[in-house]
């Protein structure tokens, strides 16, 4: 979605009393208001619908290496991470120039997500196409058949390695999986 429609579709759900704006500092969030609350099951149940009927292949020009690693850090579960800095890299080789290489840095409960060096030793490694990573991340692919196709590379840490499906998981929706197939499960011992 370019910024521009995102937007308009922000300020058409302000105007409908679904979100309200809050600024703090210089940034602003969105938040949902109590009707926007009332309205969530049943955008996650269009939302589980259209994941189980509407099932799609992504083209490369459907494929955000931005909107993929934001989704991503969203779902990080910082429980699972050293309380020391933990940095992972994720290198896009398919990535347009500029979104290639991203970095989670992870210290004391916090996430924070990078789009250039931070300057920290780097713990993990993981190296993917970005459609190889998408699959992934969709439920599409299974993490493991991806690292046993050669699709992603995991070097670095072992231990934090191991830890890969406890810390970062996909979308609630990715993994309901089509009707009449069981739930997928994408992050696996592929890396162990």
């Amino acid at each position: 979605m370019s910024p521009t429609l995102l937007s308009r579709r922000l300020k058409q759900l302000e105007a409908a009393g679904v979100i309200h704006r809050r600024r703090i500092g210089n940034d602003i969030s969105y938040e949902l208001t109590p009707a926007g609350h009332e309205l969530r099951p049943v955008v996650e149940l269009l939302g589980a619908w259209g994941h189980r009927w509407v099932r799609s292949q992504l083209g490369s020009e459907d494929l955000d290496a931005g909107l993929l690693m934001w989704d991503m850090r969203r779902s990080v579960d910082p429980t699972h991470f050293p309380e020391r800095r933990t940095v992972v890299e994720f290198h896009y080789s398919d990535a347009p120039v500029g979104v290639r290489d991203w970095w989670l840095v992870s210290k004391s409960g916090e996430i924070d997500l990078c789009l250039s060096d931070p300057g920290y030793e780097v713990d993990l490694l993981i190296s993917s196409s970005l459609a190889a990573m998408t699959a992934v991340w969709t439920c599409q692919l299974s993490f493991r058949n991806a690292v046993g196709r050669g699709d992603i590379e995991v070097t670095g840490d072992p231990g934090l390695a191991r830890k890969l499906p406890d810390w970062l998981r996909a979308s609630h929706l990715s993994r309901l999986g089509a009707l009449h197939e069981p739930p997928a499960v994408v992050w696996d011992e592929a890396i162990q």
